[in-house]
């Protein structure tokens, strides 16, 4: 198939590369100026020419030589921040990011800047965090991409995977990161080459470009997708991947090569259903808009998770056919969905105590409660409490006022 009408659509133009590249290059011959034994350079997707059009985070990596203590350059960093934009420190702040290793952010003319501190180091077994083999990674990806011509095909993947929510490995996404959408368009040598492949992958299928002796990895770095990292055969690049999102982007994959077949393909109708990103709610769905609070994305990201997560474990009598939910950070809102199958519950619920075994726990849980009305189950008392709504939106509006959402979010209502 001809991507070039999509490519044209997810692309930088030359305008916007060279508006980057200059900014970036000031950016960092200012900051080079105040460091000693240490050296800025670009990273992530800028060095490696795979951004996608209007995506304007730039990493900035600053490679400390190894006399510094790792423990400190962190703060040293700050401080030549400090000295090379005064201006901007003053006015607007150093944004810290607390991570393994603090990092910083900045907003210069409505780019952000992530500047990371790293040691200079020649092979993975130097580092002593690991953010120190990310310019490493750079480097692999930069050798694989350009011998191979490739830097399109990555864009390909992360904006097919962005349109399907699969993008991000932040604890609020459990998608793909970057990183990893990178390594497995290397290996399979092009986007559609990967989507071809993805829909035959099985559980806790293992990916290793170099087609090592993988080594037994530990239960928690084990995902439904196992992504071996090319610098280091003990690391699974691909640990943050759900389930969901696993089975989510196989299934968006089958779509795809369905829609794609016939010998015809207007690509203006590929590049609107695959390659942009929808709100995909059902039309019978219950739907609730979230302001969230305002914060840094992955702490934002996470409140507004365990908010929905709070809601669909509460909502589970009503027996919930579908229910997802979507963040949009320019706008600054969230949705949130729900199908369920009753709408409305029985009159009363069934509270559990402990095991009647624990006589003393037992006589307490009757006194608490004070009913005439107990009962066991599976070896278990428990009592017939009245709820005080039974209406699937009754019940959910008297959800909506605890506090723990409150705490997270700043205002939630129906569309």
């Amino acid at each position: 198939m001809d991507y070039s009408y999509i490519l044209d659509e997810i692309k930088p133009s030359e305008k916007e590369q060279k508006k980057v590249e200059n900014l970036t290059r000031i950016f960092i011959e200012r900051l080079n100026h105040q460091l000693v034994a240490a050296q800025a350079t670009i990273g992530g997707s800028f060095a490696k020419n795979t951004w996608l059009k209007d995506d304007y985070d730039i990493d900035i990596f600053v490679l400390f030589n190894k006399r510094y203590d790792p423990e400190t350059i962190s703060e040293t960093l700050r401080k030549k921040l400090r000295n090379a934009f005064l201006w901007k420190s003053l006015f607007f702040g150093i944004k810290k990011i607390p991570a393994s290793r603090n990092y910083y952010q900045m907003n210069i003319n409505n780019y952000k800047f992530e500047i990371v501190p790293v040691l200079n180091i020649k092979t993975p077994e130097e580092a002593k965090n690991i953010m120190d083999v990310s310019p490493l990674h750079v480097n692999w990806v930069n050798s694989n991409v350009k011998s191979k011509n490739l830097g399109d095909e990555i864009r390909l993947t992360k904006e097919f995977c962005k349109a399907c929510s699969c993008y991000g490995a932040e604890s609020y996404i459990k998608g793909f990161s970057g990183y990893v959408l990178e390594i497995l368009t290397i290996y399979y040598g092009s986007f559609e080459e990967l989507v071809k492949h993805a829909i035959s992958w099985k559980p806790q299928q293992v990916i290793d470009t170099k087609n090592r002796k993988v080594v037994r990895l530990n239960e928690s770095k084990l995902s439904p997708l196992i992504v071996i990292d090319p610098l280091q055969k003990e690391r699974n690049a691909c640990a943050a991947l759900s389930t969901e999102k696993f089975e989510l982007f196989k299934e968006t994959c089958k779509r795809y090569l369905k829609f794609i077949k016939p010998k015809h393909i207007d690509t203006e109708k590929v590049y609107n259903e695959f390659f942009v990103k929808k709100l995909k709610i059902p039309k019978n769905a219950l739907t609730l808009i979230v302001k969230p609070k305002k914060g840094r994305d992955d702490i934002v990201g996470t409140k507004l998770l365990k908010a929905f997560e709070f809601l669909k474990s509460n909502l589970k009598e009503f027996e919930i056919k579908e229910a997802n939910w979507d963040w949009n950070k320019k706008e600054n809102k969230a949705y949130f969905w729900f199908v369920v199958k009753k709408g409305n519950i029985a009159e009363y619920e069934k509270h559990f105590g402990p095991p009647i075994t624990e006589e003393e726990h037992v006589k307490k849980f009757k006194e608490k409660w004070n009913s005439n009305e107990f009962f066991t189950e599976n070896k278990k008392i428990y009592v017939k409490l009245k709820r005080k709504h039974t209406e699937f939106q009754d019940y959910l509006n008297a959800l909506l006022k605890s506090p723990s959402l409150k705490d997270k979010l700043k205002d939630i209502k129906f569309t």
